[in-house]
């Protein structure tokens, strides 16, 4: 299969909420998308890099130069047989997964379209639906925390993410398991803390948190495998998990107990599945995060996350948690018993809605 051309496209789109985290505050969200030309046929992709360079180096101005640079010439025109072909002509750039995710799922949906399967049959997935969990922000009181959380209860979520920092954690987590005794709670840090902290930290193990995810700085396994000695709490990595060699030496160090798996973080789906199957095979479960992604990126997330080990609900939030109007159709819609149901279209398993995207676009470009 050959890639004949791609369009760099750069969307503006409002968050219906503000969301904020110990990196700063969010509204407005500007995804980079792919469309791959094949045959005349158009493949979509979505690349997760933020605006600024707080949750990982690469941005989206920083994708799109990689991308127009280096990653789309080294492709572009080639007979490509399988995603193989495609890692193979990608390993020569260092880094720069997120800009290398993009186009490794619109190539592989692309093949699944070509074989006439579902993205998530295509990848080996066994389920028709994911269990869903959903991500709530720093919030500016603890009353609105509580009634946040409150009515995502009520939408249906199965599992309640709130963000931590420090001055706002082991009293927030208390007055959540004041309200909600029961709830399935988990709390992310994204990197907010050091390994001094540990003490405190370990405050947040009576309320019997299903995990705390990424307390420590990004790629400090040695440290984490410190603290994770010293607390009950299970650690669950994220931005420390960028390859499957990463998940191999967390293991090893036992710097996790649960591993977060973001396809577009880490380069796309080969190597999901490569971190997929050193976790099973330690015996460790792992979930799906998310990155305030259009329809497009939650399509691949949810297709990712029907594989066997993803055993814990992932922040597969439905599309109207995010947006007033999602590029996709149909959009991603919580179902009862807070899941959503698996795409069963051939390839991505939904349509992209181009008149939207066009509305929406503040640049483009295409690359021959």
């Amino acid at each position: 299969m050959k890639i004949d051309c791609v369009e760099l496209r750069v969307l503006k789109m409002r968050l219906l909420k503000p969301f904020r985290t110990s990196f700063g505050v969010q509204q407005d969200r500007y995804p980079l998308l792919v469309r791959l030309e094949i045959d005349g046929r158009s493949y979509w992709g979505e690349c997760v890099a933020g605006e600024g360079p707080w949750y990982s180096y690469e941005t989206v101005e920083t994708a799109w130069q990689i991308l127009k640079g280096y990653l789309l010439p080294a492709v572009i025109g080639r007979e490509l047989a399988d995603v193989d072909a495609l890692e193979t002509l990608f390993a020569p750039v260092r880094g720069h997964h997120m800009a290398k995710a993009c186009l490794e799922m619109a190539f592989t949906a692309a093949l699944a379209e070509r074989a006439r399967k579902p993205l998530a049959t295509f990848l080996g997935g066994v389920r028709d639906r994911v269990e869903t969990g959903v991500s709530i922000g720093i919030q500016a009181t603890t009353d609105e925390l509580l009634e946040t959380i409150g009515a995502r209860l009520a939408e249906g979520y199965r599992r309640i993410k709130v963000k931590i920092e420090p001055g706002w954690d082991v009293t927030a987590i208390g007055a959540i398991r004041d309200r909600y005794p029961e709830i399935t709670l988990m709390a992310d840090a994204n990197c907010a803390y050091e390994l001094d902290d540990a003490a405190h930290l370990a405050q947040l193990d009576r309320f019997r948190l299903l995990m705390l995810e990424q307390p420590l700085a990004a790629g400090d396994l040695v440290d984490h495998a410190a603290l994770q000695q010293q607390l009950r709490t299970p650690i669950c990595l994220d931005e420390s998990i960028e390859s499957a060699r990463d998940a191999r030496h967390a293991l090893q160090l036992g710097a996790c107990q649960v591993i977060n798996i973001k396809p577009g973080r880490v380069g796309g789906f080969a190597e999901s599945r490569r971190i997929h199957d050193i976790a099973a095979n330690g015996g460790i479960p792992v979930w799906c995060g998310g990155m305030l992604e259009t329809g497009i990126g939650r399509a691949c997330n949810v297709a990712l996350a029907t594989l066997p080990n993803f055993r814990l609900p992932g922040d597969i939030s439905a599309s109207d948690r995010y947006w007033a109007e999602d590029i996709v159709d149909p959009p991603f819609v919580l179902q009862k018993g807070g899941t959503m149901a698996v795409p069963t279209r051939w390839g991505l398993g939904v349509r992209v809605r181009v008149e939207l995207v066009d509305r929406l676009t503040v640049r483009r470009e295409m690359v021959r």
